[in-house]
């Protein structure tokens, strides 16, 4: 884990640790020739940015996916657990999850999905989880979500992120292994625990057992709603049937009381825990049987202050003796990257043509008005007539040039502009790091506020809308 070299010691922000120069050795990542990653080493190493060989991000995967392939769809797990919601690639308050909820040497965790996407750090998520499933298989749960998907992780970021860092094999190698993903967890047979919700195709628990997982989610059908369907956003759950089409999402559906009601009653469970929808406090209890009843539905979030904008807290429900208890957490501060993991000197062209231009177009500009002075001087006595002669031609040259770099200033300054538009725009569309001033002029602070909570759902919900459109 040889850091970069600074020897000068003129690094600018000295308090930055400094990154790896080289991926992990083999040999610190796999002490002793064993095939079990040291997680703790690996953790520390991402922490700094750090990346790994092809080769053993490759056994990685294939190590996880193994145990993953031996899983069935629908896990039987029991307390204590903890059980988090969506990541999004928010890999620093990952770290920070880990360290309130306890070492997974002794603590059992049950993941909801959505790993990828949105956050920049989704690689050294999927890689840290994944390490820790080989480590400890019976500690580590994962859950599919809708995000661990080939059509939404082109959309989204993960894509190119991969990428960016290591490659198209490694995007895809990690793709299959989405594919293997358990899809629901009974807790205690009590409590059911997916990613987004129920589908009106569940008529039972062993329906989830008779899905073909292993491959990319379809539009429609119980496979697509466990990963996509959300609960109504009412107080009391009231719908005008027990499912109707989500139109948030632009796929699946939503489901209200009655239809929960009905599914927990003929399942004999407590309730439904699921994650996919970002919430204000990190959690949301849907307690549409009275106030004083158990909530029937239980929304849990994991990412705070998610795509760098909500401002949200994050949660993670610690489920013990079938006693739910709600841990809530802030975000951790991450390195800053540069929108779709563009490097400073791609980024930097834009701004150092339009610096050279000027430079060279305030020079062409000297040399048009005093040339004439000092060719007159140096050469009056010589050869004054010749000198008439080109004098009014290279003026001519010379003003043509000015006007033209002049444009082609102009031009550049267009193009940067334009340039760092695209990057916001992409970077909203595409990563779902939406900027402030999407939502507010003249760059108000952001307040973690329902309000202002309210628009940033809205405008990504659409994005996600936009999506199911687009495919």
């Amino acid at each position: 884990m040889e850091p970069l070299s600074d020897p000068l010691n003129d690094r600018v922000v000295k308090n930055s640790t400094i990154p790896p120069h080289r991926p992990l050795d083999h040999n610190l990542l796999f002490p002793d020739k064993s095939k079990i990653p040291d997680t703790k080493i690996l953790r520390e190493h991402l922490k700094k940015e750090g990346k790994l060989h092809k080769s053993d991000l490759i056994q990685i995967i294939e190590s996880a996916s193994s145990i993953f392939r031996s899983e069935p769809n629908l896990l039987w797990l029991r307390d204590p657990i903890i059980i988090v919601g969506d990541i999004h690639g928010q890999f620093y308050d990952l770290l920070k999850m880990f360290e309130i909820g306890g070492s997974p040497k002794v603590t059992k965790y049950l993941f909801l999905g959505d790993y990828v996407d949105r956050g920049v750090f989704s690689t050294e998520v999927i890689i840290l989880l994944y390490s820790l499933k080989v480590r400890y298989p019976d500690k580590i749960y994962m859950l599919r979500g809708n995000h661990e998907s080939r059509n939404m992780t082109s959309y989204f970021n993960f894509r190119s992120e991969c990428i960016t860092k290591y490659d198209l094999d490694a995007y895809d190698r990690i793709m299959e292994s989405f594919d293997l993903l358990p899809l629901s967890s009974l807790i205690n047979e009590k409590f059911i625990a997916l990613h987004g919700g129920i589908s009106p195709r569940l008529a039972a628990i062993e329906d989830i057992g008779d899905i073909n997982r292993f491959r990319e989610p379809p539009k429609d059908g119980i496979f697509c709603d466990i990963l996509w369907s959300d609960p109504i956003n009412d107080d009391y759950g009231r719908l005008s049937s027990q499912f109707q089409p989500n139109q948030a999402r632009g796929c699946s559906f939503v489901f209200g009381h009655e239809a929960v009601t009905k599914f927990l009653d003929r399942t004999d469970l407590i309730s439904i825990i699921r994650g996919h929808e970002a919430q204000l406090d990190g959690f949301k209890m849907h307690r549409w049987n009275g106030s004083n009843e158990f909530p029937s539905v239980i929304t849990v979030f994991s990412a705070p202050n998610y795509c760098d904008t909500y401002n949200n807290k994050a949660a993670i429900i610690k489920l013990d003796d079938d006693v739910i208890n709600i841990q809530q957490f802030n975000f951790t501060n991450h390195p800053f990257m540069l929108p779709n993991f563009m490097n400073v000197f791609a980024w930097s062209v834009p701004f150092l043509v339009e610096k050279v231009m000027a430079i060279f177009m305030a020079l062409l500009e000297k040399k048009s008005v005093n040339g004439k002075a000092e060719a007159d001087e140096q050469y009056e006595k010589r050869c004054e007539e010749l000198e008439k002669q080109i004098r009014e031609k290279h003026k001519a040259i010379l003003k043509d040039k000015v006007k033209s770099i002049g444009k082609m200033m102009k031009l550049y300054k267009k193009v940067r502009e334009e340039h760092e538009f695209l990057l916001d725009s992409q970077a909203t569309i595409f990563s779902g790091q939406m900027s402030k001033h999407v939502f507010f002029e003249d760059n108000l602070a952001f307040e973690c506020d329902e309000e202002n909570f309210m628009k940033a759902k809205a405008v990504d919900e659409s994005l996600e809308k936009s999506f199911n459109s687009y495919i």
